[in-house]
């Protein structure tokens, strides 16, 4: 939606130093809380629905995999409609929502006594969140243009960070207070998330001027999204996102059969899907300024490279911390593909296309964390645990070999006379 960005400007100017920087510090410790509220379910899900009765394990990985991507589904859907709602009526009142919605579904959660209570939460949970664009749009129209690469970054930190510390306490906190308590506690989570953004987010916000007409801008953002480069970096998102979302109902199953039985499997399956939020919110730091020298180009096939090295040996591993240590390796992958992706779509965009086109990377990474989930239990529930990392490994290797390919070998002279962000941005 390009309208956020080219209105941002007009609701800065009305805010003091103080006023941006305290709305950006609640924003990110709200959306920390909420990306750890929604983080905490992850290692135990399986087992919650074994719980609920999906005795098998191939109904477990089916029923696990069908609650992760349904959500993701829906929000691909409604997304676009939230978005124009902000545009509307403001975006703090989209985050207030969102984050209120995830609280009730996550904390109606703990009263679930089927699988399909449960699908039917997260299915209304897709609907109506969506955290992260709604407070990522925010706080873009809240810090100035001089610090919006600084405050976006500290946004995307808060993801990374709050995805490595959710999985983690999950699994401990599963063990020690069960399944449903950890529910609802997850729901608190968000409640004091929306009350930090309440109480202490301002927005001044005005509405912006709709454009004369949108027929030509809709076939402009068309011709840009299949431009061979910025085909070849959202099929890399889509790809990227759907391994990584196929990961999270599999996982914890790989590691209950490597465990043998052992105590504390739900800690084990936490730490194995909460080093990876570790080690990309590192990454994304170091390899997101290694990039400036070096060029996004090298740094995108790299990074992808190491995706798929991390990914494939997973079908081969014997050992718990293999697994552990490949979730790292892939968490790093992760971290330097995403800022590396974004900035050559920054680089390859038209400033007045930017935010459209940003748009369209969100829904390829929903329909991607629909995917994933999906295509990753169905090959295990047909082929075992170990298929899914050979075929979706190779499908990544696959699209990282096309971006290869089709990225030009230096869009930093390339298309130095279209970028006009700042420096941060990237």
């Amino acid at each position: 939606m390009p309208r956020l960005l080219r209105t941002s400007p007009s609701v800065r100017t009305g805010q003091s130093t103080r006023s941006w920087q305290r709305t950006l510090a609640a924003l990110w410790l709200a959306q920390t809380l909420t990306i750890v509220g929604f983080s905490l379910r992850t290692p135990f899900l399986p087992f919650f629905v074994a719980e609920l009765g999906a005795r098998s394990l191939e109904a477990q990985a089916l029923w696990a995999g069908a609650i992760n991507a349904g959500g993701a589904a829906v929000m691909a859907i409604t997304a676009p409609l939230w978005g124009a709602l902000a545009d509307r009526y403001g975006r703090k009142l989209m985050v207030l929502r969102a984050m209120l919605a995830g609280s009730l579904t996550i904390g109606l959660m703990a009263a679930a006594t089927s699988p399909w209570q449960l699908f039917a939460l997260r299915l209304i949970e897709g609907g109506f969140t969506g955290t992260v664009t709604a407070s990522t749009t925010l706080a873009a129209a809240t810090v100035p243009r001089e610090r919006l690469g600084f405050g976006l970054g500290l946004m995307q930190m808060a993801v990374f960070s709050g995805s490595a510390v959710g999985p983690l306490l999950g699994g401990v906190l599963a063990d020690q207070i069960g399944y449903r308590a950890t529910f609802l506690l997850a729901g608190s989570l968000l409640f004091i998330s929306a009350l930090l953004v309440f109480f202490l987010v301002e927005e001044q916000f005005e509405p912006p001027v709709r454009p004369v007409t949108r027929r030509e801008s809709l076939g402009d953002t068309w011709r840009l999204l299949l431009a061979p480069a910025l085909l070849g970096i959202v099929v890399s998102l889509f790809a990227l996102r759907a391994a990584s979302m196929a990961l999270q109902p599999i996982v914890p199953l790989l590691i209950e059969q490597l465990a043998r039985n052992a105590r504390g499997v739900n800690s084990l399956a936490g730490l194995a899907m909460g080093v990876s939020g570790i080690t990309s919110a590192v990454a994304s730091v170091v390899l997101g300024r290694a990039s400036d020298r070096v060029g996004q180009r090298p740094l995108l096939v790299a990074s992808g490279a190491l995706a798929v090295a991390s990914f494939l040996p997973l079908a081969v591993v014997n050992s718990v911390w293999q697994v552990i240590a490949l979730q790292a390796l892939f968490g790093v992958a992760s971290g330097g593909m995403l800022p590396t992706a974004n900035a050559l779509i920054a680089r390859l965009t038209p400033e007045e296309r930017r935010g459209t086109i940003y748009g369209f990377t969100t829904t390829a990474s929903s329909l991607g964390a629909f995917v994933g989930p999906l295509t990753g239990t169905a090959l295990a529930a047909a082929l075992g645990l170990h298929a899914p990392f050979l075929v979706i490994g190779f499908a990544l290797g696959l699209t990282v070999a096309w971006a290869w390919r089709a990225l030009p070998s230096d869009t930093r002279v390339t298309h130095e006379q279209r970028v006009a962000a700042e420096p941060g941005q990237d």
